[in-house]
């Protein structure tokens, strides 16, 4: 396994390593002794599972407001994804930035985002599973979404025609955000 952390501080790309032979392969995705040299072990409370028929499916951007804010280990074990993530956190010199990473069942990379991001994904191929585990228990009523195509974060979103959920199209603007919220103080 190696860890290495991407532009936005605090996330970090994880290159899995499997073991390969004629039955297929083993590889291990978690391992918190490694996670803790990175200070990137958390107290994993639930693991979520996602599927999308559909390449072109946008989910996001999503996140939850303190004290539900949340890590997230993502992994896409079939298909391909382009992960999408947009640091709100207060403090930060990169607040209002944005990233992105493709995962895919071939690249078995895993994808470590801290609390104070908004997250989301579009699917590069038709049935794609994400997993991804998160380290605080979700709250409706602590949950928010950024509008995947507003123009002040200006995401470069793969050409497809999407398929959105009518929650997701409701989500806010940036500068609703900071309007409503400031900012995740972490």
């Amino acid at each position: 396994m190696e860890i290495r952390e991407l532009d936005i501080k605090g996330v970090f790309e994880i290159f899995l390593k499997p073991i390969e032979d004629e039955r297929g392969f083993f590889m291990r995705t978690f391992d918190s002794s490694i996670f803790e040299r990175f200070k990137i072990n958390k107290n994993w409370v639930q693991h979520n599972h996602s599927k999308s028929i559909y390449s072109g499916v946008i989910r996001g951007l999503h996140l939850q407001l303190p004290p539900f804010s949340e890590a997230k280990l993502v992994q896409c074990i079939k298909g391909e994804i382009l992960d999408v993530f947009v640091d709100l956190r207060l403090d930060s010199i990169s607040f209002g930035k944005w990233d992105k990473i493709v995962l895919s069942e071939k690249n078995k990379k895993v994808l470590f985002i801290p609390e104070g991001f908004a997250h989301g994904f579009c699917t590069l191929s038709d049935f794609t599973e994400v997993t991804y585990k998160v380290n605080n228990y979700y709250s409706k009523m602590h949950e928010v979404g950024l509008l995947w195509n507003d123009p002040d974060i200006g995401i470069d979103w793969p050409d497809y025609k999407y398929t959105i959920s009518e929650k997701d199209k409701e989500n806010i603007t940036l500068k609703n955000f900071i309007k409503n919220y400031n900012g995740i103080k972490i």
